[in-house]
């Protein structure tokens, strides 16, 4: 699927409507240069989800996590990371084995390590927006 977002609100609004179509465990990559909108768009899945606090890029902290309700997720942003070994380091099976959704930017870096993808997610600039390309590829996570 590909899609045309014009602004930020469009993306948040992208993300918002995936929250529904996620299930409870899942592994989601996200691609795209900085500045295009991948925190953008977890933050507007957060949002649908309920969470009212503040969404950041943990660049610096690696990963985030959220509850909302009973759910769980865990926002991870790989792009400091030097070695795909540091995720071993820092835990990252214990994450994955959680009842977790798990988006990760920049995946990329952690390539060997982490799991293959449920969901691709790639975010382009376009002028003063965004095109956004999502791949399914684990079908059976769908809801």
């Amino acid at each position: 699927m590909i899609a045309e977002l014009e602004d930020t609100e469009a993306t948040e609004a992208a993300g918002a409507g995936l929250w529904s179509l996620l299930p409870e465990k899942c592994i989601i990559y996200l691609q795209g240069q900085l500045g295009a909108g991948k925190t953008t768009l977890i933050r507007g899945l957060l949002r649908a989800a309920g969470y009212q606090g503040v969404v950041k890029s943990p660049t610096y902290t690696v990963v985030e996590e959220y509850v909302v309700g009973h759910r769980t997720l865990f926002h991870f942003d790989l792009y400091r990371i030097k070695d795909p070994e540091e995720l071993i380091w820092m835990g990252i099976e214990d994450y994955l084995a959680q009842e977790a959704v798990c988006l990760f930017e920049w995946p990329e870096m952690g390539q060997g390590i982490l799991p293959e993808a449920d969901l691709m997610i790639r975010l382009d600039l376009r002028g003063y927006g965004r095109s956004m390309q999502m791949e399914w590829r684990n079908e059976g996570v769908k809801k």
